[in-house]
């Protein structure tokens, strides 16, 4: 029996973890699955002190690239990452340790204290609001679509995606679904891959004839494509307005003494400008730079 032409992948992951993020978990051994009690002390929590007495902090990542993921190399690596080693460096926390999870899991395993701080890029939204709590954005983000070379299909933004009635893709429980499905793309007709490099493969090989991500993956993904290329960032339409999206780390409920203090060297580092020297070698630019808080996007 044929299969239809366009339908719904069901992989594993959001944003799969790379192959060498597993074998770095299993290197770290019991430490990375030791845990330190957080249990609230009344004043904002106690964590900070904590992860200066052990030097180490657990970060969860999910992966994805530029965001946080392990390199061919085994390194830890990607734009929060990278901001958390500074971060926490002047917090007094000497190390960085990755604990890879998938991006489903990475709210849970911080609140069941399988690690820290979530370091991964995340979009503060509503419904995570009030799971965990968020630093203030380290960076702010517009849609962005791979499509094949020249555009054929003239594909600028998800009103296009239905007008045309174009075969659209996008990652594992990305923002991009509910921009899609808002728009008015049936959500039964969406292909969801694993991530951008699966979702670049999906248009190169025709499967698809649009990926949806954010701006910084997209145009990180068709760097080397002959096949591809990605469109202009745009700001999605949600309830009638144009939505750009912020993201940021996020912290249990109990440890506001730490997001305030991750929150005081951070905006220190955008009045500087170092926040952008620490993002550039990872696909950002100055659009990506924000004033955005953190109570802002949570009452959205």
């Amino acid at each position: 029996m044929s299969s239809p032409p366009f339908k719904k992948e069901r992989p594993l992951t959001r944003r799969s973890v790379l192959a060498a993020g597993a074998a770095t978990a299993a290197a770290l051994g019991a430490s990375a699955c030791s845990r330190v009690p957080t249990e609230d002390s009344g004043n904002g929590g106690d964590l900070l002190e904590r992860l200066r007495a052990l030097g180490v902090v657990r970060v969860g990542i999910a992966g994805e690239i530029p965001f946080g993921y392990i390199d061919k190399d085994g390194n830890l690596t990607g734009e929060a990452p990278e901001l958390a080693r500074v971060i926490f460096k002047r917090l007094g926390v000497g190390s960085v340790q990755p604990v890879p999870t998938e991006f489903g899991s990475l709210i849970p395993g911080l609140n069941s204290q399988q690690f820290d701080v979530v370091a991964a890029g995340m979009y503060v939204n509503k419904e995570r609001c009030g799971q965990v709590i968020f630093a203030d954005p380290d960076y702010q983000m517009l849609d962005s679509f791979v499509v094949r070379k020249g555009n054929p299909m003239g594909l600028r933004d998800y009103r296009d995606v239905v007008g045309k009635k174009a075969k659209f893709a996008t990652g594992t429980g990305y923002a991009q679904i509910e921009y899609a499905v808002g728009a008015g793309v049936p959500e039964g007709d969406i292909l969801i891959v694993p991530d951008q490099v699966a979702g670049l493969n999906a248009v190169e090989s025709g499967r698809a004839d649009v990926f949806a991500g954010t701006a910084v993956t997209t145009r990180e993904v068709v760097r080397k494509s002959k096949k591809a290329e990605a469109t202009e960032p745009f700001a999605p339409i949600v309830d009638g307005e144009p939505r750009i999206d912020g993201g940021a780390f996020a912290f249990r409920p109990t440890e506001t003494r730490l997001r305030d203090a991750f929150n005081t060297e951070l905006h220190k580092m955008r009045k500087s400008g170092e926040l952008l020297r620490v993002l550039r070698p990872f696909g950002f630019t100055e659009s990506e730079m924000t004033d955005l808080t953190a109570k802002e996007l949570c009452a959205r």
